[in-house]
């Protein structure tokens, strides 16, 4: 099993805004990695403190597939100085065999600033 990072950014404090940001960051999560839902163990959302329009975790319910089956938790961020406002993040749990430097963690928008290191991964991973 592995853990997959990631977050994003959303521009305004709204339900849709929330739902269709979590849903990108997921799906590229998804694409990136070469994961099928089945391969998901649970996820983990963190929103910062000025996020409260909406939970991530019903935009993922909304995609097709099976989805609805995979367990999920939302929670609120430490609101530490100097942070990102407006963040969405992610701990994907995962059954795979990859290796640690296989993994490809996701970081959009403004959330790019957090984990520079791992940008470059997607040219680093055989």
């Amino acid at each position: 099993m592995r853990g997959i990072r990631g977050a994003t950014t959303v521009e305004e404090n709204t339900s849709a805004a929330i739902r269709e940001s979590a849903r990108e960051l997921i799906q590229s999560i998804v694409t990136e990695n070469e994961l099928d839902v089945e391969d998901i163990v649970s996820i983990i959302f963190s929103v910062s403190p000025e996020l409260n329009s909406e939970f991530p975790a019903a935009g993922i319910r909304e995609l097709d597939g099976e989805w609805r089956y995979v367990p999920f938790f939302c929670t609120t961020e430490i609101p530490v100085p100097n942070g990102i406002d407006k963040c969405i993040r992610v701990l994907v749990h995962v059954n795979t065999g990859k290796s640690l430097k296989q993994i490809k963690h996701i970081y959009l928008k403004r959330a790019e600033k957090l984990r520079p290191d791992l940008l470059g991964s997607k040219q680093d991973n055989p």
